[in-house]
This record gives C-alpha cells, sequence and structure tokens, in this order.
C-alpha cells in the first residue's frame, strides 16, 4: 500500500518551497518519521517525515522543483518494506502485454504498446466502443516526443529553466529562496523606508570588568556563559521604552506603538542571514535572554528554526563585531523601524580627565526609518544605550 508524501503547511503567508534534497533515494528501505527530503521556504527549512514505514517507491519532486503546500512529493510502499526484500521491479513490457491482450487490441497497436512499453490504459482512445487504434497510438508518441516531461513529474511541481553556461574561472550557483527573500527585504526596506544611521561610541570598560568578575559563579549557577548580547538586549529595551518610535511601526497611514519588547538577534549561517526572535525580552532575567540566545543560535545554525521562531520581532540587533566590522550601517529588518548595530571591541587613545588612557571602545549605529522616528529620538536612544553599557547599574536599578 503506497503513502504518499505530501508538503506540509509551511506556516503563515507562506504557500510555496523549494526542494532542497532527498536524503534517501527510490527503492530504499525508510523508517516512519525519519526525515526524506528537505524543503526549504523563504524563512527556515523544513525536513518531510516518512508517513510510514517501508520502501521509498517514487519521488514525484526532485530537487529544485517548486512545490506548493500539499504538493505530492514522493511516496513510500508500505507493504513492501514489509518484506525481507524489496522484490525486483518487472519489465514494463511484460506488464503492457496482459493489459493489451484483455482491451482487446489490435496485433499493429499491440506490437506499438509493446516496443514502447506504453500503458495503453494512460492513452486516450477514439476508436468504436472506446477501442485504441493504431492512430492514437501514433499520436500520443508524437505528443510524448515534442513536448517531454521530466522523469516522475508532478502536477503542482515546477523545475527551473537550466542555468546559463559557465564562464571560465567562474561558477554559477541556483540562489537558494532563503537568499531571494533576503534580497527582497533587504531592497524593500531601501525603497520604502526613508532610512538613516546615527552613530556613536561606548567604552566597555565597566561592562568588561562586570562580565569577569561573574562569568565563573554566573555560569555555575544558570548553566550558560554571561555575554555582551543580554546588556545589550536590556540597554535596547530601557532605550526603546523612552522613546516608543524606535519600537514602533508604519502601517498603511497608522503609526503601531508597540509596548512588548520581541528582540530580534540577527545570526549569520551558511545559508544566509536570520533573525530569531527573543520575545518578551524585558520580562527574562540576563541568564534567561542568554539561554535563549543561544538556543535560538543553534537552532540557526542547525536549520532547525521554525516560523514562529522568526515571526513579530519588534526591534533588532546586529552584531557584525563577531566578524571584525570596526563599524557599519545595518539595513531595516521591515516592518521594524529601528536596528542596533554592535561592532569590533578595540582600543583606542581616549581622554579621560584629561589623561590619555587606552580603552576598549565599540562603534554603535542606529539605523531608522526617518518617517517615524525623528533625528531628536534616535540620537537620544544610541545615547541611552550608551550609557547603560557604560554604567551598567543603570540597567538593574531601571534608571
Amino acid at each position: 500500500m503506497a503513502s504518499p508524501i505530501t508538503v506540509p503547511a509551511l506556516g503563515e503567508s507562506v504557500t510555496e518551497a523549494t526542494v532542497a534534497k532527498w536524503f534517501k533515494t527510490v527503492g530504499e528501505v525508510v523508517t516512519s518519521g525519519e526525515p526524506l527530503v528537505e524543503l526549504e521556504t523563504d524563512k527556515v527549512t523544513v525536513e518531510v517525515p516518512a508517513p510510514a514505514s517501508g520502501v521509498l517507491a517514487s519521488i514525484d519532486a526532485v530537487a529544485g522543483s517548486n512545490v506548493g503546500v500539499g504538493a505530492l512529493l514522493g511516496s513510500v510502499d508500505a507493504k513492501a518494506g514489509a518484506q525481507p526484500a524489496p522484490p525486483p521491479p518487472k519489465p514494463v513490457a511484460a506488464e503492457t502485454a496482459p493489459v493489451a491482450e484483455a482491451m482487446g487490441l489490435s496485433p499493429a497497436v499491440k506490437r506499438l504498446v509493446e516496443e514502447n512499453k506504453l500503458d495503453p490504459a494512460g492513452i486516450p482512445a477514439s476508436g468504436k466502443d472506446g477501442r485504441l487504434t493504431k492512430e492514437d497510438v501514433v499520436n500520443y508518441l508524437e505528443k510524448k516526443t515534442a513536448v517531454p516531461a521530466p522523469a516522475a513529474p508532478s502536477p503542482v511541481a515546477t523545475t527551473p529553466a537550466a542555468p546559463k553556461a559557465s564562464q571560465p574561472n567562474e561558477e554559477r550557483v541556483r540562489m537558494s529562496r532563503l537568499r531571494k527573500r533576503i534580497a527582497e527585504r533587504l531592497k524593500e526596506a531601501q525603497n520604502t523606508a526613508a532610512m538613516l544611521t546615527t552613530f556613536n561610541e561606548v567604552d566597555m570598560s565597566a561592562l568588561m570588568a562586570i562580565r569577569n568578575q561573574y562569568k565563573d559563579s554566573f555560569e555555575k549557577k544558570h548553566g550558560v556563559r554571561i555575554g555582551f548580547m543580554s546588556f545589550f538586549v536590556k540597554a535596547a529595551i530601557a532605550g526603546l521604552k523612552e522613546f516608543p518610535a524606535v519600537n514602533g511601526e508604519i502601517d498603511g497611514d497608522e503609526l503601531v506603538y508597540k509596548n512588548h519588547y520581541d528582540i530580534g538577534v540577527a545570526v549569520g549561517t551558511p545559508q544566509g542571514l536570520v533573525v530569531p526572535v527573543v520575545r518578551g525580552a524585558d520580562k527574562l532575567s540576563f541568564a534567561e535572554v542568554e539561554k535563549t540566545i543561544g538556543e535560538l543560535g543553534k537552532k540557526a545554525r542547525d536549520g532547525k528554526l521554525a516560523l514562529e521562531d522568526l515571526a513579530g520581532g519588534t526591534f533588532t540587533i546586529s552584531n557584525g563585531g563577531v566578524y571584525g566590522s570596526l563599524m557599519s550601517t545595518p539595513i531595516l529588518n521591515p516592518p521594524q523601524s529601528g536596528i542596533l548595530g554592535m561592532h569590533k571591541i578595540q582600543e583606542r587613545p581616549m581622554v579621560v580627565g584629561g589623561q590619555i588612557i587606552a580603552r576598549p571602545m565599540m562603534y554603535l549605529a542606529l539605523s531608522y526609518d526617518h518617517r517615524i522616528i525623528d533625528g531628536r529620538e534616535a540620537v537620544s536612544f544610541l545615547v541611552r544605550v550608551k550609557e547603560c553599557i557604560e554604567d551598567p547599574q543603570r540597567i538593574l536599578l531601571d534608571l
């Protein structure tokens, strides 16, 4: 008995996916629940499990095919899996011959069907009493030759056009659905928002001292290392509460001010940049923020993020410093109106109390949508973040 493998529901507003790869080939034994095929949407990758134990009987949507929700990907033969070994496939001619006899085909038609290994039941018949004629078979063959179909076609699956030939010293790689979506969203941000960036710098001395002082006891108690990101999340929330426009968005001709703080944290993966969301970050402790960021980062790198992990962020933080970036202008993550960019910590000579002292400094950047956020609010927000990082007690005392 064949069990169909179909495209599952992909989440709100996602109706199509691309077949990234199959983990099994036709004829291989599979176990119920075992991942069989990986689908790539414009947000996440999804593994489709085997619907039953047995043998992978067919692949109806090959790698690279675009498929809609509910589309047939392939099938599992559960009955075959119960046998010690799957029987060898029978020649097609041997299967069609008895059918040809049963349908009362003429010798000429029978010969054509058997020579071309056709199933007469699948050929439209125009003869008397629904009989199949030689002309029916010839027309079917001509049509099949004129419009070749891919192996094991799917009614809703489409195969992308073959890429252009690569030039010498070039390599052409098909753009992934995620990369396409990233490109669309970045261009959307540029085309829609009145995007500006303001900069500041922050002295990391106090924060680094706290981290060094408590890192061992923090990890021992909470089972997670204390990092800089939790402090920046909390500092950003302090600024967002004071300047709510930075946490808002534009919806048509309305301004939406959000009183919840779901902070997106940009994560680089081999497939591209994704922004999982730390929900209700204002209600989480420092340890809970660190744990959540760690879990989301691991899921992102393993390709295990779900759609709900990515949806609904109100503000984003991106740390280009982990890659060595000294300064950059982060781009907005629509429909959000603000994104905070962190950068590399680097010792620089600073004048403190009339003395030149080497201090660990970080440049901060806030890109914002000038349609909803005024320059005064943007600059003040960034100053608020700076104050919280340079004097972390402000976060703890809500000052």
